[in-house]
């Protein structure tokens, strides 16, 4: 029974990437800037900003709903940009005379479609998934120099931002909203 469990829950954890890459929501692009500032950052380092509980272990959850709205944010700007360049006229000229369908083209999860029906959609993945890039380094750099401020001078910070557990969350949220 228990290597059934396990089995399910590493198939479903393969499966995740995967949903991930055929449908870009706020989520997906929520979840993408937390892995990224898991890898940038560090476990130490990402609970201490995010995790509010005794054990710092619901660090990634609260950093995906910290996220959420500026995904929605990335992925409305990259809809945007995507139907700016779709109406170009001169986006063949900058792209070696390929249109837009030829350079954002379809991907395998396409079926019975036209072979560059996907094309917008790949495109917003691509730019909201650039944008949410940007701001997993920012967040990075953010925490980087909270921690630098908080050795530097502990009374300071304290003064500042508090002595809670989430000071230095606070920290990281007031310096990469002021970037």
């Amino acid at each position: 029974m228990r290597k059934s469990i396990l089995i399910i829950a590493a198939v479903a954890a393969l499966l995740v990437p995967l949903a991930a890459l055929a449908v870009t929501t706020p989520a997906s692009v929520a979840n993408q800037i937390c892995k990224q500032e898991l890898a940038l950052q560090g476990q130490g380092t990402f609970n201490s900003t995010y995790g509010t509980n005794a054990s710092r272990s619901n660090a990634f959850g609260k950093c995906v709903a910290k996220n959420a709205a500026n995904a929605q944010k990335d992925v409305t700007s990259a809809q945007s940009q995507c139907k700016a360049l779709q109406a170009d006229a001169g986006f063949a000229a900058a792209h070696n005379g390929q249109t837009f369908d030829q350079v954002y083209g379809t991907n395998s999860k396409a079926e019975g479609k036209g072979a560059d029906e996907n094309a917008f959609g790949k495109c917003v993945s691509i730019k909201a998934h650039q944008l949410a890039g940007a701001q997993a380094k920012s967040e990075t750099a953010a925490a980087k120099t909270c921690k630098t401020s908080l050795k530097a001078d502990p009374a300071a910070f304290a003064t500042k931002y508090g002595t809670s557990r989430s000071a230095l969350g606070k920290c990281v949220s007031a310096t990469s909203n002021s970037k």
